[in-house]
This record gives structure tokens, sequence and C-alpha cells, in this order.
């Protein structure tokens, strides 16, 4: 998880930085939880609507909280 008050770099580099330590610390870094959790509510969402499949429903809701997480504001 990125520090709000550190100044704000490149987007692709932060996330690529988020993302390796997501793999390297597993379910101990503070981030995979929530992008996990995220993303079974969009496959839960793609269940109910009907133009949307499930692994889209996941991906959309995982992208969406790990773009939350890479930048908070």
């Amino acid at each position: 998880m990125t520090d709000p008050n550190a100044p704000k770099g490149d987007f692709l580099t932060d996330a690529r930085q988020e993302l390796a330590g997501m793999l390297q610390d597993g379910l101990n870094h503070p981030s995979t939880k929530p992008v996990l959790a995220w993303g079974a509510i969009g496959a839960v969402a793609a269940v109910v609507l009907p133009f949307v499949t499930i692994p889209v429903g996941l991906a959309a809701g995982a992208g969406y909280q790990f773009y939350k997480r890479v930048r908070p504001d």
C-alpha cells in the first residue's frame, strides 16, 4: 500500500510495485484481501447482471479495488 502523503509517481511503476508486493507476500500483503474481496463481489454481481459474464465481473471488481489501492484519491 502506498503512503498517501508520498509524492505521486508514474501509475504503471506504482502498480507494478504493488503487484510485486502482493505476489511476494501473498495474503499477508495489506492489498491482497481487499482486491480478492472486490473480485468476489464483482463475480456475484455478474451472476445477477445478464450481460456480464462471471470472469468479466471478477476482473472488474478486482481491477477497481487494485486501482483504488494504488491511487486512493
